[in-house]
C-alpha cells in the first residue's frame, strides 16, 4: 500500500466518523424537538410528586408544537400546529409566560373559562370543592439530620384524576384566595407542594398560562439522585441513586 493509499484511507475514516456524529447529532435534535425532552427537577414545587434531583421526559407531541417547543423559540410559528388539550390533572412543562425563557413544572387544575379558588387550603373548581382526604404524612430528614413530618391529602379531580399534595401550614399564604377565571386558551396551574408553589395563584409571577407556552406533558421519571447529589458522579451512584424512583409513569 501506497502513502498516498494511507493518507486516503485516514480521511476517508475521518470522513466517515464526522459524519456518523453529525446524523447521531441530528437524530438528537428531531427526537429533542417532536418527540421527547428531557428535564430535571431543580425545586421542591411538586413534591412529593417530583423530588429535586429527578430526572424525567416530557413528551413534546401530547399539545402539539409551538414556537417554545423549538430550541431558543426560533420557530416561526404562530400559536400550535397539532394541538392537543392538556387535560386536567396532566403534569405538564411551560414557558413562563413574563419571560418566555424560563422552564417551570406544575399540575393542569383549572381549564378555560373556569372558576378558581383556595378556601382554607382546599381547591374549588367552578364552586365546587376538590375532593381531599388526608392519608399518612410525608416524612423527609432535614439538613441537620432531624425527621420532618408534612401533612399531606390525596386530592381526586372531577375527571378522577388522583395525586398526593403537601401542606405545610393550615394558614399559608395561598390557601384561602380570590376568585380566579381563566381566560379562553389559557390554563391555571398549580404545584403539589402547595405552601412552596409559586404558580397561577400568584399573579404577578405566572398567572394563567396560554396553551402556546406549554411545551409537553411529563410522561415517565427515568432517573433521580438524592438532593445534591451530582448525577454525574457514577462512582457514588449506589448510595445516592433513589433506585425505588426510577422508571415511574406520571
Amino acid at each position: 500500500m501506497s502513502v498516498s493509499d494511507t493518507k486516503k484511507d485516514k480521511e476517508g475514516g475521518l470522513y466517515e466518523t464526522v459524519k456518523v456524529i453529525v446524523q447521531a447529532l441530528l437524530l438528537a435534535l428531531i427526537v429533542r424537538t417532536f418527540l421527547f425532552q428531557p428535564f430535571n427537577i431543580p425545586s421542591g414545587s411538586m413534591k412529593d410528586t417530583l423530588l429535586i434531583g429527578d430526572y424525567l421526559f416530557v413528551s413534546k407531541y401530547s399539545y402539539g408544537y409551538s414556537r417554545y417547543s423549538f430550541p431558543f423559540g426560533l420557530a416561526p410559528i404562530s400559536g400550535r400546529v397539532f394541538s392537543g388539550e392538556p387535560k386536567r390533572g396532566d403534569i405538564a412543562v411551560f414557558k413562563l409566560p413574563r419571560d418566555n425563557s424560563t422552564d417551570y413544572i406544575k399540575r393542569v387544575i383549572g381549564l378555560p373559562g373556569d372558576r378558581i379558588q383556595m378556601i382554607n387550603g382546599v381547591v374549588h373548581i367552578n364552586d365546587e370543592p376538590v375532593k381531599r382526604e388526608r392519608i399518612d404524612d410525608y416524612i423527609e430528614q432535614t439538613s441537620f439530620g432531624g425527621v420532618q413530618r408534612v401533612p399531606r391529602y390525596r386530592e381526586t379531580l372531577p375527571n378522577g384524576v388522583t395525586y398526593d399534595t403537601l401542606d405545610l401550614t393550615e394558614r399559608g399564604q395561598w390557601d384561602n384566595t380570590r376568585v380566579y377565571e381563566v381566560p379562553e386558551g389559557h390554563y391555571f396551574m398549580m404545584g403539589d407542594n402547595r405552601d412552596n408553589s409559586i404558580d397561577s395563584r400568584v399573579l404577578s409571577s405566572v398567572g394563567p398560562v396560554p396553551l402556546e407556552n406549554f411545551i409537553g406533558r411529563a410522561e415517565i421519571l427515568f432517573f433521580s439522585v438524592k438532593d445534591g447529589e451530582p448525577a454525574w458522579m457514577i462512582w457514588k451512584w449506589p448510595w445516592s441513586v433513589r433506585w425505588d424512583r426510577l422508571f415511574q409513569t406520571l
